[in-house]
């Protein structure tokens, strides 16, 4: 399960670099938002990867880590994935503005000399 959770990030980190990397606006949001999951599922699986443990002390378990899942990981994610939603939803009204103003979505705001074509 480590190796397959740990080669999904890797490829969720290749793809968002190499989005981020692109000349445009929505392939440059695309690849912060690939980047920001990648960092969510490495955070959590931080917390160990587990199965049929409660993040919650109960009566009768001993109040270690071997009878639970950490809850620190899971917060963390849980808060960043409402950061990042919200900074997804702001980069896209500047961007959707940006367009607007320039008549164009490349991030230098160069147009390309063919003609308009990517």
């Amino acid at each position: 399960m480590e190796l397959a959770l740990s080669s999904f990030v890797g490829v969720l980190v290749a793809a968002g670099v190499y989005l981020l990397l692109r000349a445009r606006t929505f392939d440059v949001i695309l690849g912060l938002t690939l980047l920001s999951y990648a960092v969510n599922l490495l955070i959590f699986s931080m917390g160990r990867l587990v199965v049929g443990k409660t993040p919650i002390l109960r009566e009768g378990l001993a109040p270690t880590l071997a009878g639970h899942a950490d809850p620190l990981p899971q917060a963390l994610v849980l808060t960043a994935i409402v950061i990042a939603f919200a900074m997804t939803a702001v980069l896209l009204v500047v961007a959707i503005r940006s367009r607007s103003d320039s008549g164009s979505d490349h991030v230098d705001g160069i147009e390309p000399r063919d003609g308009g074509k990517p």
